[in-house]
Formats: structure tokens, C-alpha cells, sequence
């Protein structure tokens, strides 16, 4: 009788969660990736794409590979490009906002190394929503010589 009343509960438990890992992540990044740098070169460029589920902020970035991330956005005005660092990236739901080259994307500064095609790059997003939750995310990027 123990062992029936027992499996019963390891079985909902079980089921439990299984419902729960099926539900879709809070802040899905796709499309991910970094600009390879020259030697010598202590500034680079990540790009990616990042849906979430609820409007939220993209509000800063971390990473072993350089001192400082900013969050950037790049605007033609009167025909001269302008590059502008955000405190936060504001993002709506269920919209995929696209950081890529000559629009949104993070700037890397202080390099520790070269960003060499065929390796990696591993960043911590944090988030926070409008209700003050906070979110992290890890990612880890692959560096190209060119756009994907």
C-alpha cells in the first residue's frame, strides 16, 4: 500500500515538472554572435537577437573577455553615422529586437584578448522588468570574421 501511495506521488511529481520545463523561457536570444578582431584591436562587437515574453529592459552585460560592455545604438542624421550608448535597451514583448551591425549592438571595451574566429565568447544579460524582476541569462557566442 506504501509503495502505491508513494509512486503515485513520485508520478505527479514527476509530471509536474515536465509541465514546467516545457514552458517557453522568459528571454529566448538567438542568432548570437561576435565581430573577430584585429591584433592589437581592444574594441570589438556582439550582435544578436533577443525576444521576450513581457516588455522588459536589457539593462547591463557582463563578460570575462573585456572591462566594459555598453549597450549602443547606431542612427544616420544628416547623412553622418552616430553611435550612442543606452543606459538600458528597452524591449516589447514577444517582439524579436535585433542587435546587428549599423543598429543596436554591444561594444566591448578593453579587450583582455584578441576575439579570434573559431572561439567563443561567453556574456552574462541582465534584465529587469517593468515590476522590478530580474532576470539573468547566459550565453555563450561564437566569433565570425563576417555577419552570418
Amino acid at each position: 500500500m506504501l509503495n502505491k501511495k508513494l509512486y503515485f506521488v513520485l508520478t505527479m511529481l514527476v509530471s509536474m515538472l515536465l509541465a514546467c520545463s516545457k514552458q517557453a523561457p522568459e528571454i529566448n536570444i538567438t542568432d548570437n554572435w561576435v565581430r573577430a578582431t584585429a591584433e592589437g584591436q581592444d574594441v570589438g562587437a556582439a550582435y544578436m537577437t533577443i525576444t521576450s515574453a513581457s516588455d522588459t529592459s536589457l539593462v547591463k552585460v557582463e563578460s570575462s573577455a573585456s572591462d566594459s560592455i555598453e549597450i549602443h545604438s547606431m542612427s544616420m542624421e544628416n547623412g553622418i553615422m552616430k553611435m550612442r550608448m543606452l543606459e538600458q535597451l528597452d524591449l516589447k514583448a514577444k517582439t524579436p529586437n535585433k542587435l546587428a551591425p549599423g543598429g543596436f549592438h554591444l561594444m566591448l571595451f578593453d579587450l583582455k584578448n584578441p576575439l579570434k574566429a573559431g572561439e567563443t565568447v561567453s556574456f552574462s544579460l541582465h534584465f529587469k522588468n517593468e515590476a522590478g524582476k530580474e532576470t539573468l541569462v547566459t550565453i555563450s557566442s561564437p566569433i565570425l570574421t563576417e555577419q552570418p
